[in-house]
């Protein structure tokens, strides 16, 4: 079921907004098995190009994603996926991780 959305690549990117306040709060990226987890759970996983490593979004900090939906678009290489935001998004201690305007 997984593998259509990784024929291009072996990572996802997922956009993350949040289900009452329509922000966007981050992009992060998926692969199979991160993708796998968070359908498992309930709760965002993702993979950390920098760590190497599976992440679980907030298990330190304790600001969770709780995953309300998840859409694919029309090319099934990019994930949309809506989340209940528990505390801040972003690692600064922003709310999301876009608030750096450009113009």
């Amino acid at each position: 079921m997984l593998d259509k959305y990784f024929e291009k690549s072996e990572l996802i990117p997922a956009i993350v907004f949040e289900e009452n306040t329509k922000t966007v709060l981050m992009l992060a990226y998926m692969n199979k098995e991160s993708l796998q987890k968070t359908l498992d759970t309930g709760y965002t996983w993702f993979w950390s190009r920098s760590r190497q490593e599976l992440w679980n979004k907030g298990a330190t900090s304790g600001h969770l994603q709780k995953v309300i939906s998840i859409y694919a678009d029309c090319d099934n290489d990019t994930l949309l996926v809506n989340v209940k935001q528990t505390g801040n998004a972003c690692h600064t201690g922003e709310y999301s991780c876009f608030f750096r305007k450009v113009i």
